[in-house]
């Protein structure tokens, strides 16, 4: 239980910003106060991964629960067949951590603490969508913990509905339990999404038992980024042609769209989603401006006395191309990464990783000295 506890107070470290910035940054803005800041050079990243072989798409970040500098990125190499690759925050390959041989692994997530076999077990999805499963290995070894894989959309017939593509995990806090959450490459205006319950089948091994079907389609592109803010309760998915759609992250908390939000802030598509926390509650909602090679910052946290209205508080451009995946987290890992590490999948079959702080200030116009520098 300890182990369980250090890895989630791990990625809800809050990073060292100085006292008031904070504030400053997340607050909404109001229409006189112009538009937010505008995006200005292109923000390099501190590290670039070795390439992957085919395809890189999709990035999630492990926390070490007793040592932040040995935590763990895995990136897809979206294939057929493709893999997960693992790599060392120096941005290299670990081949004995590497999974090949996956059919098409589209998207990955990563959730702490599922209970197998009665022990707590850091865990690590992808969706494979050439097999219309999720595949489900244990972290940090990469072990197999699914039984050769979780069949999801079972029974569905529409052109692309059984392709999963889409993932995002969810730890209730009240009672531990873990959920995945999966959208697909094509589905119905309503139900886009479906919600499965992960546990142990008796054996030691995971195990998905369908618990609700939710979520609008604009019937224009598809949704495949996905974000769970465990803490707070909410869903995020984009919808990539239509805005970003927020709702309950736990099912018995009901299936209403509480917000879309990113209408018109995109050059084209709304791609990956993530988090970046700055307190318990607040922070920010990163989301790509993918043929900007930008990401857009909305308040975590809503605004003053409406949470579910999110209003463009900032643009960054990036240098990673075309991005179609990215996330956060704001522990301090290392020398390089003391305020957070932002991952984000550059099509060069690479991903970037930046300094938080490079990213506030290329984003919010906030100066590395704010943050700690």
């Amino acid at each position: 239980m300890n182990r369980i506890i250090a890895a989630i107070r791990a990625a809800l470290t809050v990073a060292a910003i100085a006292p008031g910035v904070v504030t400053a940054l997340a607050g909404s803005r109001d229409a006189a106060d112009g538009p937010p800041h505008t995006a200005g050079p292109v923000v390099q990243p501190a590290i670039v991964t070795e390439r992957v072989p085919t395809d890189s798409d999709d990035p999630a970040i492990w926390v070490h629960p007793d040592d932040p500098a040995r935590s763990l990125i895995i990136g897809n190499d979206k294939n057929d067949p493709g893999g997960l690759y693992v790599f060392d925050l120096d941005g290299r390959i670990l081949p004995e951590k590497t999974v090949t041989g996956l059919r098409r692994p589209n998207n990955v997530d990563i959730e702490y603490g599922l209970v197998l076999g009665g022990e707590p077990v850091d865990v690590v999805v992808t969706t494979e969508r050439y097999e219309h499963q999720l595949r489900v290995f244990s972290l940090p070894d990469m072990t197999p913990v699914d039984g050769g894989g979780l069949a999801v959309f079972v029974a569905e017939t529409g052109a692309g509905y059984r392709l999963p593509m889409g993932i995002a995990l969810y730890r209730r806090p009240d009672d531990g339990a873990v959920f995945a959450i999966v959208g697909r490459k094509s589905g119905p205006r309503q139900g886009y999404l479906w919600q499965y319950r992960l546990e142990d089948d008796g054996t030691g091994r995971v195990a998905a038992t369908l618990v609700r079907e939710f979520g609008t389609f604009s019937g224009t592109g598809e949704i495949e980024a996905i974000a769970v803010d465990d803490v707070l309760g909410y869903v995020y998915c984009s919808d990539e042609a239509a805005g970003i759609r927020k709702y309950h992250a736990d099912p018995a908390d009901g299936d209403e769209e509480l917000a879309l939000f990113g209408t018109g802030d995109f050059a084209e598509d709304r791609e990956g989603i993530c988090i970046y926390p700055t307190g318990e509650t607040a922070g920010y909602i990163l989301v790509s401006d993918q043929q900007a090679n930008g990401f857009n910052l909305y308040p975590r946290q809503g605004a003053p006395g409406e949470p579910h209205r999110h209003e463009l508080v900032g643009r960054v451009t990036v240098a990673a191309n075309e991005s179609d995946g990215s996330e956060a987290s704001a522990v301090a890992f290392n020398d390089t990464f003391r305020h957070g590490l932002f991952v984000a999948m550059s099509d060069e079959r690479t991903f970037h990783f930046y300094r938080w702080e490079d990213i506030a200030e290329g984003a919010l116009g906030v100066e590395s000295a704010a943050i700690g520098e």
